[in-house]
């Protein structure tokens, strides 16, 4: 499988990832879907200390452990789960993330994370004293880079210019097309990567696509738009290609993307996936179809 550089970084990950939260809690099929992972070339894995209160990690660690020097780890900070564990509250403090580092080391059985991300993050955060906690940390050889996860623009411009992350986890995809107005351009003009997720747009994006239409639609599309929108996706690019085989080349399809970080809860989802994005990939007026078909997509909110 093809590896693309992470930023300005020495972190190649390849165009695929692993999003590990829907690996479940059973160990023995979270083991088999990590395996099958390797097997089919991936390097890059993607977590949370968030997800499963923690369990994530451990099936994530115990299972790479012995192949650690060869894959790259990435896990997220800042969500601490309540103490009865009716949800979580949001801390991206100093001193909470340089304590929080130290139990995602112990559950991923590891003595370093590749990719330390802050999971969210607003404006009013104390984003000078995170910046310094993430760079502590680097100095300290705990972390080798940092990044962020989030939709934010205006929370990404503020990281973009204040700290030294590689790269941003946001939502892209053919029917969120968002990052593109300005998000991506300013990553790229600055050497951030982009670690895509939500490519498929909770299963819209997929072979049964029609079976998945949500009442409600999806973000700016009525359900009768996506109905349209889709049925000229399948007839005008897929052909003979499977729908998932689209949408991961199309975000692949832009420079700014490093990898395409996609969930999985069995071997035969990995190998689909790891099927589509070692594909051929779109060609550009495949690409300019696409998004004449669909919306450029606006951020209404946080920016």
């Amino acid at each position: 499988m093809k590896r693309r550089r992470l930023g300005n970084s020495d972190l190649f990950v390849t165009e695929l990832g692993l999003g590990c939260m829907s690996i479940g809690t059973d160990e023995k099929i979270g083991r088999e879907i990590i395996e099958t992972a390797l097997e089919e070339g991936i390097n890059y894995f993607d977590t949370a200390d968030l997800y499963d209160y923690g369990i994530n990690e451990k099936i994530v660690g115990k299972t790479l452990k012995n192949v650690r020097s060869d894959v790259i780890i990435a896990t997220k900070v800042g969500n601490c789960w309540k103490p009865d564990r009716s949800g979580w509250t949001w801390n991206p403090s100093k001193a909470y993330i340089k304590e929080a580092v130290k139990q995602s080391l112990k559950r991923l059985e590891t003595d370093y994370i590749d990719l330390y991300q802050l999971h969210g993050g607003t404006i009013e955060d104390p984003i000078d004293e995170t910046i310094e906690a993430f760079e502590e940390l680097v100095s300290e050889g705990v972390i080798r880079y940092y990044g962020i996860s989030s939709i934010r623009p205006n929370v990404i411009r503020e990281y973009v210019a204040k700290s030294r992350i590689i790269s941003v986890m946001m939502q892209y995809s053919i029917l969120d097309r968002r990052p593109e107005e300005e998000v991506l351009p300013l990553l790229t003009q600055h050497g951030v990567s982009v670690v895509t997720r939500g490519s498929l747009a909770k299963g819209l994006l997929s072979d049964r696509m029609l079976d998945k239409l949500p009442e409600k639609g999806y973000l700016d599309y009525r359900p009768e738009e996506l109905k349209e929108i889709l049925s000229l996706l399948r007839e005008r690019i897929a052909g003979e290609r499977s729908l998932t085989e689209v949408a991961l080349q199309y975000n692949l399809a832009n420079t700014s993307v490093a990898s395409v970080v996609v969930g999985a809860s069995s071997v035969e989802q990995v190998r689909n996936n790891a099927a589509a994005v070692k594909s051929q990939a779109l060609t550009n007026e495949e690409v300019t179809i696409i998004k004449e078909l669909t919306k450029a997509n606006i951020y209404k909110e946080h920016r």
